[in-house]
Formats: C-alpha cells, structure tokens, sequence
C-alpha cells in the first residue's frame, strides 16, 4: 500500500508499523520511535508502493496529532503524486493531557493516514503553501518599509515618489543578485 521514512531518522516503514483502524485509516503511534521527542521529527516522506493503485479521484492524506490535540492536515499523495516530502507541522499539546490513574499510559503524538477524496481535501502540501504566504508577506512588508522611507503626508493620505516601485524592485534584484542568502531569509 504505502510506505514513509522519516529523513535522518528512520529506514522506511511500511503499512504493518501502523494500526489499521478501519479499512481506510492508520494510526502511527509515535512513541514507538520516540517516545516524547516526537516535535523533532519534522518533516515525513510518505509514497505508495507500486503494488497499490489508488483511485484518481481519491488521496493518501496525512494527518498529525500532538498529545491532547485533534488532527491537523499535513499534505496528501496520488496517483499522479505518488510521493511527497511533507513537512511535519505538529499543533501545541492539548489540555485533555489528565492520566485517570497510576497504571494509565500517557497521550502520545500520532500520525494519521486515510484514503480521502481529493476533492475535499485543502491541498496536497499545506507546508508549502504556508511558506508561499510567508515569503509573500515579507516581501510585502520589505516594500512598504522602503516605501515608508520616501512618504512625505498629505492630510490623511501618504504621498511616495511616482518611481518608487521601480526603485524597490531594482533595489531588491540588486541585493538578492549580489546575495544568495539574502532571499533564503524571507522564507524562513
């Protein structure tokens, strides 16, 4: 069916290292490969062997949960996809973290796996899409600090150069040509 390697942390694990819960869902208690560092494991690499054909209209979708906290979605593979390296975006601990006595085992962070329709499902990489946001804002915000430099105010109204765009855009190529790093820092 499917297989994942977390990267520098594991040989990859098949099907039989979850528990099937139904005929369509898995669950990947993390404990069973690092008990309570499992915020490390930040990114997983999820693909599907070739002996299993999946729907094209359905999907491999992945799922995360911290201890005490619901399901968060990671990002998804199919057919036409049929790997992807998700990034691993675990949500804080949840308050229902109370063990009812001695013997009880703690929560532990789980992996979700599921056969979903693709169509309902927000993307098949929410981590990249958040770092197009990101980048986007910074960008964003890069322009109106240097359009901020030049804003002379009418009233209510700020008023900047009419060349103030051009300047921005050759100034930010400038800077991203003569450094490297410098557009590694929006990203992030």
């Amino acid at each position: 069916m499917f297989g994942v390697v977390f990267p520098n942390h594991s040989f990859p694990i098949d099907i039989s290292s979850f528990a099937q819960i139904d005929t369509f869902h898995w669950i990947l208690d993390m404990n069973t490969f690092v008990g309570e560092a499992y915020d490390q494991i930040r990114e997983m690499c999820i693909f599907l062997l070739n002996n299993f054909t999946l729907p094209p209209d359905k999907a491999l979708a992945v799922y995360v949960q911290s201890p005490g906290s619901s399901f968060v979605f990671c990002g998804a593979v199919t057919v036409a996809r049929p790997s992807a390296v998700l990034s691993l975006l675990w949500p804080e601990p949840g308050g229902q973290m109370q063990l009812t006595s001695a013997d009880s085992v703690p929560p532990s962070a789980k992996i979700g796996v599921s056969v979903e329709d693709l169509a309902s499902l927000p993307s098949l990489d929410v981590a990249a899409e958040k770092k197009i946001e990101r980048l986007a804002l910074k960008v964003g915000e890069n322009l109106f600090n240097f359009m901020q430099s030049f804003c002379g105010v009418d009233g209510t109204k700020l008023v900047v150069p009419m060349d103030i765009l051009d300047r921005w855009f050759k100034k930010f190529q400038e800077r991203a040509k003569r450094d490297p790093e410098y557009l590694k820092g929006f990203a992030l």
